[in-house]
Order: C-alpha cells, then structure tokens, then sequence
C-alpha cells in the first residue's frame, strides 16, 4: 500500500514570513531514519500514557511492537488511535515530527518477516525476532506488531527559519 502524495500546506501563523512549506520527501525520509519515537496511547479511563520505542517506516507507514501485557498494548485494544513522534529535544535547530493514526495490527508471517528484517537492519542484531503464529518473538516472550499510515503529519522546523507544516493523507 502507498500514499498518494499528501496534500502539504505551510501553517504561516506558526511559521516565519521566509519559510517553506518541507516537501513531504524530506518528512517521510526523517521518518525512515529516525531511531526514537514517543508513542501516546489513551488509557481505558481517558488518561494519556507516554513511552518511547523503536519504529520502522516500511511501506508509508510507522510500525512498532509491543508486548501483549503491557500498557499500550492494553489501551490500543480499547482505543486504537495513536500519536507517534520524533525530533530533538532542541529548541533552535532540528526538525520534529507528529504523526497522527490508527494502530493497525499485523498478523501475517510474510509480512512480519519483512518487518523483522527491517528492525534488525536498522537497529542491529539486539533487535532480531522470530515470526510465528502472527507475532514477533524475542528471548521468552512475544511481541505485537502495529502498523500506523498517517492521516496528519504535522513538521515543525526548528530554527531560523521557524516554520510549521502539515500534510493530510
């Protein structure tokens, strides 16, 4: 599955008057580079839950995993909708993504096998799965896996010139 090119719009009221709006080339490579993303999820009774993970960008899509117990596992089961982000943690330079989506499981071997390969690839040998019974497995445990395709990707460019920029899928 691939995106057709999202319609991109510079947000000038966050943005200096020399600014441009980033062609979405440059967002969904920072997107395929990036080693950290805060994952935010909402707790069945309405509070939020932060947590930093790895992710892989495959496909027009981020994708991380999550094992079955734990929190964002059990908050995507109640409410799939998620926030994913990455950046600096600068305030003058840099550029920060915000992806808004829905978690999507993915439960086939072919398709988590690439997958599996994607994170080991990118994040060494610590990260290796084996893939059965449509799960990552790791040492003793398991993993799920989740997709998320963007609907809104909001960039924010981090010094001179300041600018904001969203682009909808």
């Amino acid at each position: 599955m691939t995106h057709d090119e999202p319609q991109t719009r510079l947000d000038e009221r966050y943005s200096e008057p020399t600014a441009t709006a980033t062609p979405w080339s440059q967002a969904s490579a920072l997107l395929e580079s990036a080693e950290l993303f805060w994952i935010s999820t909402v707790r069945p009774d309405g509070r939020p839950h932060v947590t930093p993970l790895p992710a892989v960008w495959s496909r027009d899509a981020l994708h991380f995993c999550t094992g079955p117990e734990e929190r964002k596992a059990l908050n995507l089961a109640a409410n799939p909708q998620v926030v994913l982000t990455t950046g600096t943690n600068t305030w003058n330079k840099g550029y920060d993504l915000v992806v808004e989506g829905e978690a999507v499981r993915v439960t086939d071997d072919g398709r988590l096998r690439a997958l599996a390969a994607g994170w080991e690839a990118k994040y060494g040998e610590f990260w290796h799965f084996e893939v059965r019974e449509g799960c990552f497995h790791h040492g003793g445990g398991s993993a799920l896996v989740f997709s998320v395709a963007p609907r809104t990707v909001f960039g924010f460019g981090k010094g001179e010139p300041f600018s904001q920029t969203r682009w909808r899928f």
